[in-house]
């Protein structure tokens, strides 16, 4: 299969209902990128509608009505039981009664309220890409939960989408906003490095105990989703960091990538030992392990891993290597040159080097809001960072840290790496939602907030917090 068949596989998953009205732009129409740097008016007041109230969505209830200048005006769900208590967790803090929306699609009605400025996605992955664009087609920003999207088809419908409505669509990549992803953006953008050759990204978390779960526990869609795929369907975490260090779609492209895994055994065996669960005695696609390669046009290479079955300690890699040096991470260690040759790269720094590394070259935007995310709470604090950061750029007319082809770049390889396997590990060629222009475009800068121009105050720790 030749790059533009590939491309044009409208009948992959049954999405051709995107892929219709978009083939067009996609090949013929639009050149470069129009929302890369892309800035709105600033806006005084955010008002923000949240589309899901299940474990992610419990997080932004909690932290966005406590940033100033923000009101959460609306929340939806299928389950009245989560809006109400999501309402509670509103209005015991002194925040204004948000409206309500129960029901299949009732987040349409949230995106067509007049009082909802910005629609925060935090549904299952199927339905992340269908609010997107109805949020869009209706003039609201978004940012939705990872991944984004789950196909090809579906990353060039909201590409196309931001692109014709000129609204922000922004994956909430919060592991870029951890504060050693932002320790290693820093050394990067400093040079602290060299010239950046090679990433590894992962996303390595045991779930095989949700093997065991039954319909309408936590998360049991997203296992089902895995049951019946192959690849790595959750890339981002691990791969939206590496891609920020690198400067992807802005100076550097992924080129072309082969995927391959291991069998299934894992999930199996969790389900038999306790004789219980979703999988019992059924077929699971996905192996226990998924490993691809990619390769940019520039020549670097990342390492890309998927395990959401064995037992090991919970990684996302988080490795960054240059001519001079590398950070790598689960634990954190550094090490680089002074100067070309000098061999103190040869191991990891002692701890106590280390962790001057991360004071001296501490990120400006964890410097400034760290420490009040730690104590809001949040996977460490990096969700409260992730928030602040976009929140600061809307109200400023900032161009957002993560676009619309940061999206589309990295969801992609949910699509990507599941035909590469199931083609035998074939190379495929990755697509650049760009249309060229990542050869003119600026990595992303050291930016950061001043946190002088938010009245932050009775700030309270969220004991719900996700901190995994």
């Amino acid at each position: 299969m030749n790059r533009r068949e590939f491309l044009t596989g409208s009948a992959w998953m049954g999405l051709a209902a995107f892929a219709g009205g978009c083939a067009s732009a996609r090949f013929f129409g639009t050149e470069g990128a129009p929302m890369q740097g892309f800035r709105c008016a600033p806006m005084k007041k955010i008002r923000v509608g949240i589309v899901g109230l299940g474990a992610r969505g419990a997080g932004p209830v909690w932290r966005l009505p406590a940033i100033p200048g923000v009101e959460v005006t609306a929340i939806c769900d299928i389950v009245s039981e989560k809006i109400a208590e999501k309402q509670k967790t509103i209005t015991d803090r002194g925040f204004p009664k948000a409206k309500e929306y129960l029901g299949p699609e009732a987040y349409k009605a949230l995106c067509e309220d007049p009082n909802v400025d910005v629609v925060y996605s935090t549904t299952p992955w199927n339905l992340h890409t269908p609010v997107a664009l109805y949020a869009m087609e209706h003039g609201k920003h978004v940012l939705t939960e990872v991944p984004a999207a789950m196909t090809i088809d579906e990353c060039w419908a909201q590409v196309e989408t931001a692109e014709r409505t000129k609204r922000h669509c922004m994956q909430l990549e919060n592991c870029c906003y951890g504060e050693t992803e932002l320790l290693a953006l820093n050394l990067c953008r400093k040079g602290v490095l060299g010239d950046l050759m090679y990433g590894e990204a992962a996303y390595v978390h045991d779930l095989s105990g949700q093997a065991l779960s039954k319909e309408g526990d936590v998360e049991w869609w997203r296992l089902d989703w895995n049951a019946q795929h192959k690849g790595n369907q959750y890339p981002t975490h691990g791969l939206g960091p590496v891609c920020q260090y690198l400067g992807i779609n802005r100076g550097d492209q992924f080129d072309h990538l082969v995927s391959m895994e291991n069998r299934q055994a894992r999930m199996t065996l969790r389900a038999e030992a306790k004789k219980a669960g979703r999988f019992l005695g059924k077929e699971i696609a996905m192996a226990d392990m998924n490993t691809t390669l990619i390769r940019t046009k520039l020549g670097r290479m990342i390492l890309l891993a998927h395990d959401v079955s064995s037992p090991r300690p919970y990684t996302r890699y988080n490795t960054i290597q240059g001519t001079k040096g590398i950070l790598t991470d689960y634990p954190y260690r550094v090490a680089f040159e002074t100067e070309i040759g000098d061999g103190k790269a040869h191991k990891y720094f002692k701890e106590e080097e280390a962790e001057k590394v991360r004071k001296d070259y501490m990120h400006p935007l964890w410097a400034a809001a760290g420490e009040l995310g730690k104590k809001i709470g949040g996977h460490g604090g990096m969700d409260f960072v992730m928030d602040l950061r976009w929140v600061y750029c809307l109200m400023n007319g900032l161009p957002l840290d993560m676009d619309v082809y940061d999206l589309a770049a990295w969801s992609s390889m949910c699509e990507l790496t599941e035909r590469s396997v199931r083609a035998g590990s074939r190379t495929l060629d990755c697509v650049d939602f760009t249309r060229g222009a990542w050869q003119t475009a600026h990595p992303l800068g050291i930016e950061t907030v001043d946190m002088s121009k938010f009245n932050f105050k009775d700030m309270k720790t969220d004991k719900n917090a996700l901190n995994v």
